[in-house]
């Protein structure tokens, strides 16, 4: 890691040392910020090694740099959409710009994506940092849908994408969403002789359901499965996309919770602010994770326990995670429908 960015320590000064191959290069401020970020590998962390997130609207202090310094490879990450975000927001500064360096920049993000992807087409939640959970094929908070994302965005030069005119990069790309959408379709779970969602976590080589956090139990995922089920519908419709699609939708329906809103209330015994389920006949909602076997909504805390009863779990957890939400809503009232209507059109 000594290679690393010998201009820390010299103050913001450093910013011009990224221009070096661009001299009279329009800059970016948030881009050039993002640039002092990336690590070695490419990718950039969600968090530096002294834990603080990472945030750029924070100044660059001397004391920022040497923590930025000290980050390494091991907290590279798609997590909390860290690297797709920075890739887009180069991309998009490029285009503006037409700094050659932020294309550079971003280029080296989309190749630790693909360095990234194991060969059954799954994404790690960090890489190469597998430790924990952080090795599992991870659709929590989108992380793989993200990645698949960008890289079809690089395949087929969509939404500024156009900007690496690169064969050799457009071909692995293609090939990269292929493996993806495939391991989509193999992880879609199957409940008796019928598809069901996914789970936020899976196993990298057996391709189960996995934990991850404590209270993050092996479980199908709503929100996670809408997202992918979005993905799905952006990609060429074929039977086996179409079929797991429908499934997906089909096991919303006859899963959601019809009479509650997940809220704030005052408990009446501390007079504290609660989150929970309030009674509300225009409202529905879904839980966020759901018995693999039984589609009973489940819940986890830190102590490792998973309950079928929100009310037993901490009041830490009930109010420190989304535990319900209406994250199908607009998937199943608009955009499934649309799709539907779409595929009929070109099937005519």
């Amino acid at each position: 890691m000594k290679i690393r960015r010998t201009l820390f320590g010299i103050g913001l000064a450093l910013m011009a040392c990224h221009m070096t191959q661009a001299q009279s290069a329009a800059k970016d401020s948030l881009a050039e910020k993002i640039l002092i970020y990336q690590l070695p590998n490419g990718a950039w962390p969600k968090q530096l090694a002294d834990k603080r997130a990472v945030n750029y609207s924070v100044p660059l202090t001397e004391d920022l740099l040497k923590k930025i310094e000290q980050t390494d490879n091991r907290y590279a990450t798609i997590d909390n959409e860290a690297t797709t975000r920075e890739i887009h927001v180069l991309v998009k500064a490029f285009t503006e710009t037409g700094n050659s360096v932020y294309r550079e920049a971003a280029k080296r993000g989309v190749l630790y994506l693909l360095e990234a992807q194991y060969d059954n087409g799954g994404f790690p939640q960090y890489y190469p940092n597998k430790s924990l959970y952080r090795a599992e094929i991870t659709y929590n908070d989108n992380a793989m849908i993200n990645a698949l994302v960008v890289l079809d965005k690089v395949a087929y030069g969509k939404d500024g994408f156009e900007i690496f005119d690169d064969n050799v990069l457009q071909t692995k790309a293609k090939e990269a969403v292929a493996k993806g959408v495939g391991c989509i379709l193999k992880t879609q779970v199957k409940q008796a002789d019928s598809l069901s969602i996914w789970a936020a976590q899976y196993d990298e080589n057996t391709l189960q359901p996995a934990q991850a956090r404590k209270f993050e139990p092996a479980s199908l995922s709503t929100a996670e499965s809408v997202g992918i089920v979005r993905f799905l519908m952006e990609q060429p419709a074929d039977p086996a996309i179409e079929r797991a699609v429908d499934a997906a939708v089909a096991w919303f329906k006859s899963n959601d919770i019809e009479g509650y809103r997940f809220d704030r209330t005052v408990d009446k015994k501390t007079g504290k602010l609660v989150r929970e389920l309030v009674p509300d006949s225009s409202s529905v909602v879904w839980a966020r994770f759901y018995d693999i076997k039984n589609n009973k909504p489940l819940f986890g805390d830190r102590d490792n326990s998973v309950t079928y009863n929100f009310d037993e779990i901490s009041d830490e957890r009930k109010n420190g995670y989304a535990w319900f939400g209406n994250w199908p809503q607009k998937l199943l009232d608009r955009e499934y429908p649309k799709w539907k209507k779409k595929i009929k059109a070109e099937e005519k």
